[in-house]
């Protein structure tokens, strides 16, 4: 019983990790949150699902969902954000709504309002038995693909020029341009890793549940969201160890709590991150001394 709540609750808790992580990204350069990432979700789902009458293996199709992913995502930089980075929040928050409600009634418009099945391979649904746990392959293979990421992430921010220079900017950005960071690449790089990661996770996300629709995009947000006010809004540690505590916090709940009560189980989260709040309104981790946002 014990083993098979760890094992369900890592593998919601890969998932939840990844979307803080590419959520704080963004937010830890620009200061600003980016309401428009959860619409990542819908384009990596609909991305699969436009290609799966094609020749193409599923492997290929869910690459090219990922790659459309990055693509979305730097788009919202030069779509929503630059253009009105120099002016006030209010404006950036706008049009980061804007532009995902752009990308949901593209969804409405072109395609359909109904929900869509999305085609996974069959073996992500076999079940496997290992000490006396039965779980799906594809939980196994979210824990899996989700540390393998979190390292690669974690070196690549520390070992490299790009990431050391990103860092560099989420600390002090204004400093950071005149030493001769060139800011628009680190914010771009942010986004597009934030891509990268959204459809990482979207795509684990979407062997789940197998449908995406136009409005798809807001419980990842909120996920998201919560997960990095847990961890800390400007700590990518934090944003990693909040997308873990909810994701326990929420297995918890649904090994615990009646039959009858589970319909409220968003109420028992929300209190418990209220309580964090309470007790740490900074987070868990708190983040490096924050700098101007331009």
């Amino acid at each position: 019983m014990i083993l098979q709540f760890i094992v369900d609750a890592l593998s919601l808790g890969s998932l939840y990790a990844l979307f803080a992580l590419g959520l704080v990204l963004v937010y830890g350069i620009l200061k600003l949150v980016n309401f428009a990432y959860g619409e990542l979700i819908l384009v990596i789902g609909y991305s699969i699902f436009l290609l799966k009458g094609s020749p193409f293996p599923w492997f290929f199709m869910a690459f090219v969902a990922i790659i459309m992913c990055i693509f979305t995502s730097i788009a919202t930089d030069y779509v929503a954000f630059r253009p009105v980075r120099e002016k006030s929040v209010t404006a950036v928050l706008i049009t980061s709504f804007a532009f995902a409600t752009l990308l949901q009634n593209a969804a409405l418009l072109l395609i359909s309002a109904k929900p869509k099945n999305v085609p996974m391979p069959s073996f992500l649904s076999d079940s496997v038995q290992f000490l006396g746990v039965i779980t799906p392959v594809r939980n196994l293979i979210s824990i899996l693909v989700a540390f393998v990421c979190l390292f690669i992430f974690f070196q690549f921010m520390k070992r490299s020029l790009l990431g050391l220079a990103m860092r560099a900017s989420a600390t002090n950005f204004n400093m950071a341009r005149m030493l001769g960071i060139p800011a628009n690449l680190v914010i771009t790089t942010a986004f597009a890793l934030s891509g990268l990661l959204a459809g990482i996770a979207g795509t684990l996300w979407m062997s789940k549940i197998s449908m995406v629709f136009p409005g798809i995009g807001l419980e990842p947000l909120l996920i998201a969201f919560i997960a990095t006010v847990i961890g800390g809004m400007r700590s990518i540690q934090g944003a990693v160890l909040g997308g873990f505590i909810l994701a326990f916090v929420d297995m918890s709940f649904n090994y615990l709590l009646p039959q009858d009560i589970l319909k409220f189980r968003d109420a028992f989260t929300f209190s418990f991150v209220i309580l964090i709040l309470l007790i740490r309104p900074q987070g868990l981790i708190r983040g490096p001394a924050t700098g101007a946002r331009t």
